[in-house]
């Protein structure tokens, strides 16, 4: 199957959900779709090449500028898919699983430098900070941002 990218404004529509994955990467859709946007000048208040697209950066032993090539270039999400594994670091299924898994499931509750921005947040979306991961938190932001602005 073969899934184009269609280019998000993002100053109208959230980017995908970190926890949507291609080719087994976790983070990686929606740090395409940041890609695009801040391209297109439709970047909103997202940013790209962030600290979470970093992640995923790091675990690839790319950067924002290589993959920022790669999305220029490609059609779909699953080429992208093919391009992370293909390029960087090289990572077998089970690690790349085991990374996205791993990051799904973390929370910036255990980190003591974030934790009382974390709990903050959380608090004002109504999620319990103590059982939320990072992307729990990211999904209700960004259906807050975007529910408040198309309220009509």
């Amino acid at each position: 199957m073969s899934t184009p990218i269609i280019d998000r404004d993002l100053t109208k529509q959230a980017p995908h959900s970190p926890r949507e994955r291609i080719g087994g990467f976790a983070i990686a859709k929606r740090t395409v779709d940041k890609c695009r946007a801040s391209l297109a000048g439709k970047l909103g208040e997202y940013h790209y090449d962030c600290p979470l697209d970093n992640v995923l950066f790091r675990f690839k032993g790319i950067n924002g500028k290589q993959f920022k090539k790669a999305v220029q270039a490609a059609r779909t999400y699953e080429e992208i898919g093919s391009w992370l594994q293909a390029n960087g670091t090289k990572k077998t299924p089970a690690e790349i699983k085991a990374w996205s898994d791993g990051v799904e499931a973390e929370s910036m509750m255990n980190e003591p430098a974030k934790r009382a921005y974390f709990i903050e947040n959380c608090t004002k979306l109504g999620l319990n900070p103590e059982t939320s991961t990072t992307f729990d938190w990211l999904e209700a932001d960004d259906r807050a941002s975007f529910q408040l602005a198309c309220a009509c």
